[in-house]
């Protein structure tokens, strides 16, 4: 369900807007969407996991929070950002 360092590292790497940037919002949102897609899949096997879910919630919220901030902050980061990582909005 969780990610490993190696793909981590690999999403820091594509998503960071200068080098050595891990708390950027794109940063942040590419690690939580690849965590929210993991757990997703868990979710569709395990359906009466209900501490699973309540932590996916948790991470969607997060995510939006995140996300919000971005298009208050600049508007064409954000639908890059949504843009890259393929999600509704």
């Amino acid at each position: 369900m969780s990610i490993t360092a190696e793909r981590k590292q690999e999403l820091i790497g594509e998503y960071e807007t200068k080098k050595g940037d891990t708390g950027s919002p794109e940063v942040q949102v590419a690690i939580l969407t690849e965590r929210i897609n993991n757990l997703s899949s868990h979710m569709q096997i395990n359906k009466k996991d209900v501490h699973s879910r309540r932590g996916l919630l948790a991470m969607v919220a997060k995510r939006r929070k995140l996300l919000d901030y971005l298009k208050s902050k600049d508007e064409g980061r954000y639908q890059d950002l949504i843009k890259r990582l393929n999600i509704r909005r």
